[in-house]
């Protein structure tokens, strides 16, 4: 793939991961336009780390990947478990029973079980923090040598925002960090110079 196709793939998919909260909240595809710019960005970064000779150009950005995954599987595991722990506790057999559920919220026990669930609601909250930390710290990486490869220190800026976002989503503002983020890195990735010649491999 050569450098215009890799950093067009890049910006376009950057673009996706920005506009698409916009036009699909609320849709059935409000996770796909996200998903296929994330796509088009990790197709970008492995040519790019073909290109520069670095393989962490795309291996970080790869384990930010996985690592979200695997937090958000976690995290909604973690849920799920307490959910039906606190299910059993109140004695519900049947969901569709309207019956079953004024009596269970009804029962003494029915506060002690909503702060198992207010427990697990938190434990995954926790989870989910301590993954995105991981993935943002990933991610800045990748964005820091990409930076300094390119030159476009635009990435290194997009990096840290998006690190400073992940750290405050506790307080919700940090969303906002990492969605303007998104277009930082869009623009850097057009900003990258389609003369840029391919560095010598370094000596082993």
């Amino acid at each position: 793939m050569d450098f215009q196709t890799s950093k067009n793939l890049g910006g376009v998919g950057a673009l996706l991961l920005f506009i698409g909260p916009l036009f699909s909240y609320g849709h059935f595809l409000a996770g796909l336009i996200p998903l296929i710019g994330f796509i088009l960005v990790l197709i970008a970064l492995k040519s790019f780390a073909d290109h520069y000779n670095d393989a962490g150009i795309f291996n970080n950005a790869l384990y930010g990947f996985i690592t979200a995954i695997v937090g958000i599987v976690l995290a909604v595991g973690a849920f799920i478990a307490t959910a039906l722990s606190v299910i059993s506790d109140l004695g519900i057999t049947d969901w569709t029973n309207a019956a079953d559920w004024t009596a269970a919220l009804n029962a003494e026990t029915a506060f002690d079980s909503l702060m198992k669930l207010l427990g697990g609601v938190i434990i995954a909250i926790v989870i989910l923090f301590a993954f995105a930390i991981i993935t943002a710290l990933l991610y800045r990486k990748t964005l820091g040598i990409l930076a300094s490869k390119s030159g476009v220190g635009l990435f290194g800026t997009a990096g840290l925002l998006l690190l400073i976002g992940a750290v405050l989503t506790i307080i919700l503002v940090g969303f906002l960090l990492i969605w303007i983020s998104f277009l930082l890195i869009a623009i850097a990735f057009f900003s990258m110079k389609s003369t840029a010649v391919k560095p010598s491999p370094s000596p082993t």
